[in-house]
């Protein structure tokens, strides 16, 4: 991405999709390295599902580690779309902080059962394209994901 990465975006944080052929690209900027994590997981959830209204689920915590900051964005859409998998549950918020070599996430999962679904549920992500980088601007982030 170059400078322009938030587009006409004018808020400090946020994330949006762009097309991409047969899968799913998300873009995600914040003023720190965290919130654009959060932001990118937001832009996930928020391209197949909408939580909205529904009410506060179980809160879940972990800590994540990576040799860099793509890998480390990579690791925590692994872990979310891990937790649909196994557990049946999507993050209705999602709270991240700086932690050694990585981050601590504080998720408040619901059960996939109780939001209405609205595109297609991402499978995995992909390494291609993967960038998490500080520039002028603050922090950008863009993932592409299998769906």
């Amino acid at each position: 991405m170059t400078s322009g990465h938030r587009g006409q975006e004018s808020s400090a944080s946020g994330h949006r999709s762009v097309p991409h052929t047969a899968d799913l690209c998300i873009e995600a900027w914040a003023g720190t390295r965290e919130e654009c994590i959060a932001e990118a997981v937001r832009g996930v959830i928020g391209s197949f599902t909408d939580t909205a209204g529904v009410a506060a689920g179980i809160t879940r915590e972990c800590e994540l580690r990576a040799d860099t900051d793509e890998r480390l964005l990579a690791a925590v859409i692994e872990d979310v779309i891990y937790r649909m998998e196994a557990a049946a549950e999507v993050p209705a918020d999602i709270r991240v902080t700086a932690a050694d070599h990585g981050v601590r996430l504080r998720f408040t999962m619901v059960s996939s059962g109780l939001v209405g679904q609205i595109g297609a549920v991402p499978k995995a992500v992909s390494l291609h394209g993967l960038r998490l980088a500080h520039d002028a601007q603050g922090w950008a982030g863009r993932v592409t994901l299998d769906v």
